[in-house]
């Protein structure tokens, strides 16, 4: 990353590094993205074809497990300093509501502005259930979960620690 910020022009450089936190999560977000539907397509193509939903189910878990992961060891590396399964709970909590989130548009769409067949067509049916759950939803959830991560699975105040450590680790 250091080495695309040397190459960035300066007035976008600056705005980079100064969002150099939600960057890395929008990074993390879209590597998640594709392992999350690529573990999902990768089943319900091959040994769970007649059960797309736990398929999507393993996906879904397999991807926040790497969330976190590359979230705790790159995107908030300089936060957070608790014990780790503490820190696994609380961002696997934060994950989970973010679920909840996500699904809110798809439910408003669906259920309050009608937008399936019989009311509308298939067609109207598929753009509205993607517009709603694959990008507001998204979108809503990602911004969720990257302010509760910050708050409460990586806040800064904890950071001292973890940098300390980080230095302590890197003396010879």
């Amino acid at each position: 990353m250091e080495t695309v910020l040397k190459r960035t022009p300066e007035p976008l450089r600056s705005v980079l590094i100064k969002h150099r936190e939600l960057l890395k999560f929008a990074i993390v977000g879209g590597t998640t993205f594709l392992v999350d539907n690529g573990v999902w397509y990768a089943l319900k193509l091959t040994v769970l074809e007649p059960k797309p939903t736990t398929a999507k189910a393993i996906a879904i878990i397999v991807a926040t497990i790497v969330s976190y992961i590359l979230n705790r060891e790159w995107s908030f590396r300089t936060r957070g300093g608790r014990e780790r399964h503490h820190e696994a709970a609380l961002f696997f909590v934060i994950s989970g509501i973010a679920v909840g989130v996500n699904l809110i548009p798809l439910i408003v769409s669906r259920y309050v502005l009608d937008l399936e067949v019989p009311h509308v067509t298939f067609l109207v049916q598929e753009v509205a259930d993607f517009l709603s759950g694959s990008i507001i939803g998204m979108l809503l959830a990602m911004f969720f979960r990257f302010w509760g991560f910050k708050k409460w699975v990586f806040p800064d105040e904890l950071g001292e620690r973890r940098r300390d450590t980080d230095q302590v680790s890197r003396l010879p």
